[in-house]
């Protein structure tokens, strides 16, 4: 199998579309690609020997900086559990087909004692992202995001043995106990596991007590030695579900990028005057709130402190999500929007190469038209060559 051409090796190119959106507004005009960048725009009547696109939209390539959906592609059952690098490759052909042009692929580091989760996969799947990544089959340019449960008996083993091995580009700290942060209603954590298992009544208690005596025992010791890998390693950190203003002061003072889905008004507003990302999941904007009973991203939105949207496990809601944004005043129209699905999570995630159309940046870049004012995806580019 050969790797994928070099950007540079294609023929350059041009395409004209009457709804360019460019990060501070929206023009007619032609994108020039010459190896695979971003060569020239021209605002204006669309160039002879361009491609055509009419009034079809041509906005960034969607930077994605939280999706655990390639779990679902390896576990597409409880208990079932498919070919990793089909899996892989299955993944990555419906994130181009959902114009995400680079994605954070997120990957669980620590045991949750079920051994038949997904836990179990983490150097699975990060050899078989590895394996097709340099094969060069895949169609996007897919980074790892590596989310650490903390109160994980073996999240300091685990984490360090994959970064020796793969690698990662951004870090979480993660903290699912019942009655903290995204599970501060132990019921909502109750309903969620037993919607992912058979567990009585019974078990699920002693599950839920299980989990309070591992907070108590390794939250306080692993916190610090993450924060203390992450910057080590020049990994950027988020935080996730900061639920308190004393959530948000910890993640200030381990030098955290990221404030991911706070749970509470309180939270986001503080995280972003401290100038952190905000990132909300784009299905509770779609759906019209948190399926565990948290702060809706509408409301953040409205109040003008979302800066990121994560598809989270739909990768279609992205740019779903970020259209009905639009409609927002405090958003700011359709730049704004789009900005919170591309050149604000590549921001975010310390990546300056992509995220807007403009000259020099990488050509990553979608055809979007509208049915019943839902976007379609219909052409997507990554690195000026045509992926889907």
């Amino acid at each position: 199998m050969t790797a994928t051409p070099d950007p540079s090796d294609a023929v350059p190119f041009a395409i004209s579309s009457r709804a360019i959106v460019c990060a501070d507004e929206v023009v007619s005009g032609t994108v020039v690609v010459e190896a695979g960048r971003i060569a020239e725009l021209k605002p204006g009547p669309a160039a002879r020997s361009a491609i055509e696109w009419g009034d079809d939209y041509l906005i960034p390539g969607l930077v994605e900086l939280h999706t655990d959906h390639l779990e679902s592609h390896y576990s597409p059952r409880p208990k079932v559990f498919w070919d990793p690098i089909a899996a892989a490759l299955s993944y990555d052909a419906q994130i181009a087909a959902s114009g995400i042009t680079t994605v954070f692929d997120s990957l669980r580091a620590g045991s949750d004692g079920d051994r038949h989760t997904v836990g179990g996969g983490l150097h699975i799947l990060g050899a078989a992202l590895d394996k097709t990544r340099k094969a060069g089959l895949l169609r996007v340019q897919h980074l790892t995001h590596l989310r650490c449960e903390i109160c994980s008996a073996d999240v300091i083993e685990e984490t360090e043995r994959f970064l020796s091995a793969f690698g990662a580009h951004l870090i979480s700290l993660m903290d699912h106990t019942p009655g903290v942060r995204q599970f501060r209603d132990a019921s909502k954590l109750r309903d969620f596991y037993r919607g992912k298992s058979t567990r009585t009544d019974a078990e699920m208690d002693a599950f839920i007590a299980q989990r309070l005596q591992s907070r108590a025992r390794y939250h306080d010791r692993h916190r610090p030695r993450l924060v203390a890998i992450a910057r080590g390693r020049g990994i950027p950190l988020a935080s996730h579900d900061d639920t308190t203003i004393e959530h948000v002061r910890d993640s200030l003072t381990e030098g955290v990028r990221i404030a991911e889905f706070p749970t509470t008004l309180e939270a986001a507003s503080a995280s972003h005057a401290a100038g952190l990302a905000v990132m909300m999941g784009a299905p509770n904007l779609v759906r019209g709130g948190s399926h565990s009973g948290n702060v809706a991203a509408i409301d953040l939105a409205e109040a003008g402190i979302l800066d990121v949207l994560s598809s989270d496990y739909v990768p279609a809601s992205l740019l779903h999500g970020a259209w009905m944004l639009a409609s927002i005043p405090a958003v700011g129209a359709l730049p704004g929007a789009m900005r919170t699905v591309s050149k604000a999570p590549a921001r975010a995630a310390g990546l300056e190469d992509r995220g807007e159309i403009a000259p020099g940046l990488r050509a990553d870049f979608i055809r979007v038209s509208l049915f019943e004012n839902i976007p379609i995806v219909r052409e997507v580019y990554c690195g000026g060559k045509r992926v889907a």
